[in-house]
């Protein structure tokens, strides 16, 4: 049974980061029904929380991108909260798309989910070689856990989940809390305002040495609203842009984006994280048809002038 414009979507997350881009794609092609809970009004990690979710909205579909996760230290210091509350989360709410008879449930892993070791560029095959990076395995490991979930009730019950794999995100409407945030908000922020103050150098953890794949927020939205609409089958499906780049260089040019002229001091004390990232994804394209659009400069150009005009008035958080 294909999605169609007049279905009831629940996106979860819907008003952060990745859920506002969604919503916008969503908008974009004709969705209008749409509802975004908030955690105030429904706590998805209890199962009376979600049934209060399905009772009130009704949905047809629900694309789950809510999560709780950060950066390298927000994942040191919450290993059991970022487990627990991300287990729970989409186990209530798959079974409760079971239950509901829902038409149709897309979940959202975590690259956190593959193997510390992986062969680059990451296959969906590989998923399984092995155990994640340390710092993020508890995460990883959650999520990694609800694709299982996601093909178990679609062999037994029949119920349409797909699992989309994104490489790590960027974009406008990031969370740049220095703590909590990922990498490229981290480093923005940590560069402009270094810049204004006249630093002489800026701190920067591990040795640089590590690579990463980054993907553009409104991107990853366009690839989960076309997956939404194409793609039925049960196995995972990468989401990236295919490009891999080192920290260092990452690091760079940030700075050079963001006119910080000062040096760079690296702290080889601090994690590198998973030594490599980089996502093969080809099955994205051979299946529903879907690539990334927007180069890396290009993105955290837009990136660093969205942070420059908001950095005053942003809601923070803090783990």
């Amino acid at each position: 049974m294909s999605v169609s414009t007049s279905d009831r979507i629940i996106i979860t997350g819907g008003a952060g980061f990745l859920g506002s881009f969604v919503n916008e794609a969503l908008e974009a092609r004709g969705f209008k029904n749409r509802v975004n809970p908030r955690r105030a009004d429904y706590d998805l990690t209890t199962e009376s929380g979600v049934e209060k979710l399905y009772r009130d909205h009704k949905p047809d579909v629900i694309l789950h991108l809510a999560a709780e996760v950060g950066g390298i230290g927000a994942n040191r210091d919450n290993p059991g909260r970022f487990f627990y509350a991300n287990m729970a989360m989409g186990l209530h709410l798959i079974e409760a798309a079971r239950r509901h008879g829902l038409k149709k449930f897309v979940q959202t892993g975590t690259i956190c989910a593959y193997p510390k070791f992986t062969p680059v560029p990451f296959r969906e095959e590989e998923l399984w070689n092995g155990y994640p990076e340390e710092t993020n395995a508890p995460y990883g490991v959650a999520k990694k856990a609800l694709l299982v979930m996601c093909q178990s009730y679609r062999q037994q019950y029949g119920l349409n989940a797909i699992y989309m794999l994104p490489v790590n995100l960027f974009g406008p409407r990031d969370n740049f809390h220095p703590h909590s945030s990922h990498v490229i908000p981290a480093l923005i922020r940590k560069c402009v305002e270094a810049r204004d103050r006249g630093d002489a150098s800026i701190p920067a953890w591990g040795t640089g040495a590590a690579s990463r794949e980054f993907l553009y927020a409104e991107d990853c939205a366009d690839g989960l609203v076309t997956a939404m609409q194409k793609y039925d089958g049960p196995e995972p499906v990468n989401l990236g842009s295919g490009r891999e780049i080192t920290i260092r260089d990452l690091v760079e040019l940030v700075a050079k984006l963001s006119s910080f002229k000062g040096r760079i001091e690296w702290d080889p004390t601090k994690p590198d994280g998973q030594p490599r990232r980089c996502l093969d994804v080809q099955r994205a394209k051979n299946l529903f048809g879907w690539s990334a659009k927007t180069g890396l400069e290009e993105g955290l150009s837009k990136t660093i002038a969205w942070f420059e005009a908001n950095r005053n008035n942003l809601t923070e958080r803090v783990f």
